[in-house]
Parts: C-alpha cells; structure tokens; sequence
C-alpha cells in the first residue's frame, strides 16, 4: 500500500553552471523556480495497480523518484508499508565498470537486501535475468536490453511491498518484455502494489486497475483507465491548438475539435444483416456522417476499433488510403466497407475528422465510443486470437523416393 498526499517537488534551474557559484558569492539569486510536481495525492491499495501518463516533463519520472526516496519533496506527505524498489531510468545504481555478478551486491545493497538476501537469491536472478556467462562481463559492454534484464530481475527478487516500474521495459526484446509482465501480473495477485509509468498506451489498459493523468505537474484526471487514455489523448491533441474544448465534462466519454467540420452520424453494420451484430469474416459498413460549416483547405476521415479492454485493434483514415474528401460547406458521408476479420466479443468505434495524417495537427472532431457493435461467432474455421490472418495450409513429404 502507498499513499500520496499534496505532494510537491520543484527545482532550481540556472542557465549557466557559473551562476551557481554566482549566487554564493554575491548572495542574489540566479536561477528559476520550475513547479515538477504541485499538490498531487492519490493511493494505491495492496494488489492493486495504478498507470502513470502525461506528456513529457509532466512530472511523472519525479514523482516515482520521490516515491523511491531518489530524491526528497518540498512539501507534502508519502505513506507507504513495506519496501519500495523498481525500475526508474535505466542504470541507475549501477556501477557500469563492474560485473553484472558485482552489480547484484552494490544494487542489491542500494534497494534495501540484505547480504544475506543477496545471497540467497543470486541464482534465481541470474537465472530470470538470462545473461548466461555476459553475467561475468562489465556493464559497460552490455547492450541497453540487457541492462534491464539485469535491473528488473534485481529489483523485482528484493521480494518488494511496492513495485515501480519507469519506461525502462520499453528497451526490452519481446520475449522478456512477457515474461517481465507475466512476472507483474503475478506479483499483483499475490497483494503487490505497483505504479507503472509508460508511454504504451495498451499496457497502461491491460495492467492498471486505475490510471492518474499528469499534466504540468498537476493531478489531471484519475479513474478508469480508458477513460483517463481518452483524456490524455484530448491533451495532446490541445499541444498542436490550444482552441480545441471538451464538450461534455469529464465524467462522460470525451469528444472535443475546432468544429470546423463536425460528425454528425454514425452506423456500423453487417452488409448481408443490416444489424450491429454479425460473424468474423462478414462483410461491414463503418459509415459516418460529416458537416462542414467553412471551406477547409483539407479533410481527413478517420476511425478506431477498440476491443472491450480498450485495446486499439485496428484504425486507418481516408489519408492513408489515399481518398480526397470533400471540403466544401455541407453535409456528406464516408463509408469504410471491410470484411471484419476479428474474433468474437464487443468492440467500440472511435472517429475523427482532421487534417492531413493524424488529429494532432488540426483536429476537427474525435469522438471515442461513438459507437458500438458485436462479433457473434466466424464464418469458415475456427480461430484464436484477435484477428484473422488467413493462413495457408501445406503439406509436402521430406523423404526422397
């Protein structure tokens, strides 16, 4: 368990290094106060999860340091039960001249085992970090990958109460960036409590029982994860036009844009049923109504499916495929015709009108669950998984006559 209440971090700021020594000697100050973190209070219970998102320069790697006891606040309290360890950036507490056995005593040491722990766990840190024999190498000649081998295997065998994870498994191959979550996942369900700052999206969705949004070192938002996503998507959208206004609070789901051009329909629906409900591998209409109140010099048509987790399943907009919208004052329509070659479940439809490739530039319009729709069942064989791939099947014989 960790709770934070009204924490606060800010930092001297010089534009020189000689302006430290400046303002010793001549008692005037010569820097700038920059505000990291200001009031922000939240908790994590046992066995529960909370994602950490904002732009960059939010706060978010500040406040896992502060929770790591890296570095002190000015104001606020920290409550907590147990040992903190994780994984901030990446290196840290290491000693890149030494070994990676030798780096297991010194961060060790640093995250609060004792020798004796050290010692008892070696092996199976060694073992789940899978260097092999590179265990004897300096750090030095180890690749970023095996760096975080080395430094979630460590950390996550200090047996902590608390578990931070910063970005650093985003460096990891695919193989032990699984395995890494398959050890979270166990990790919370046996009553660990871990915050989880990352930048992947449907990581945050898939781990986080709750996410707190960051923005300008200040407690955004924090709730359901795709919820709080939708949000933060609003805010990077805002980066590109400050104009950009949400037009529903935000307990309801978000749609925000310049309105310049504006939705004002929808429809998904199977060609041969005419219904929101149909099989994997039917043929589908996404079908959106537009309005354009002013000449616009482009537009672009875009749509998300999401699965019931929130995960992006697949998206795509006229941009990319290459159509050229109307852009004259008026209404008209858009029709995304596809065999919808997913699995089974329900999913949600995300639109957007924008310019040129993505909504970050001029965002007219997003809406996130405009609309929803079923997959009931498939056509042809049988499948596991979330897409349709279509394989095909040969068999030849590899004994020679």
């Amino acid at each position: 368990m960790i709770r934070v209440d009204r924490l606060s971090k800010r930092f001297r700021l010089y534009r020189r290094p000689a302006d430290r020594l400046k303002e010793i000697l001549l008692r005037r100050p010569y820097h700038h106060l920059h505000q990291a973190l200001n009031d922000v209070s939240f908790e994590v219970p046992a066995g529960r999860t909370l994602g950490i998102i904002g732009h960059n320069g939010a706060g978010k790697s500040t406040l896992l340091k502060l929770l790591n006891g890296v570095l002190l606040p000015d104001g606020g309290r920290i409550e907590s039960r147990g040992r903190i360890t994780g994984l901030l950036e990446l290196g840290t507490g290491f000693n890149f001249e030494l070994s990676g056995q030798r780096n297991i005593d010194n961060n060790g040491l640093l995250i609060g085992m004792t020798p004796e722990e050290i010692a008892q766990r070696r092996a199976a840190i060694i073992a789940f970090s899978e260097l092999g024999d590179f265990i004897h190498e300096p750090l030095k000649t180890y690749s970023s990958g095996m760096v975080m081998r080395l430094a979630f295997s460590i950390a996550i065998h200090a047996d902590p109460d608390t578990f931070l994870v910063d970005e650093a498994l985003a460096v990891g191959d695919a193989h032990f960036q699984q395995k890494c979550y398959r050890r979270i996942r166990a990790f919370r369900d046996d009553g660990g409590s871990i915050l989880l700052v990352s930048h992947d999206l449907n990581a945050i969705k898939m781990l986080c029982d709750q996410v707190l949004l960051l923005d300008r070192g200040e407690v955004y938002e924090i709730g359901e994860p795709e919820h709080v996503i939708n949000l933060y998507n609003y805010l990077v959208a805002r980066q590109g036009d400050d104009s950009l206004t949400l037009t529903h609070d935000r307990a309801a789901p978000t749609e925000y844009g310049t309105r310049a051009a504006e939705l004002i329909g929808v429809e998904v629906f199977g060609v041969a049923s005419g219904a929101r409900t149909f099989c994997s591998g039917d043929a589908v209409i996404c079908r959106l109504d537009y309005r354009v109140h002013q000449r616009l010099p482009e537009i672009t048509a875009g749509m998300l499916i999401r699965d019931r987790f929130g995960q992006d399943i697949f998206g795509t907009n006229s941009h990319h495929m290459g159509l050229d919208l109307p852009t004259a004052p008026g209404d008209w329509r858009v029709e995304f015709e596809m065999d919808m070659d997913i699995g089974p479940g329900k999913y949600s439809l995300a639109l957007a009108l924008h310019s040129d490739e993505n909504h970050l530039d001029a965002c007219y319009h997003w809406k996130d669950a405009a609309t929803g729709f079923e997959v009931a069942g498939a056509r042809g064989p049988v499948f596991a998984g979330v897409c349709r791939l279509r394989p095909v099947l040969r068999v030849s014989s590899l004994t020679h006559s």
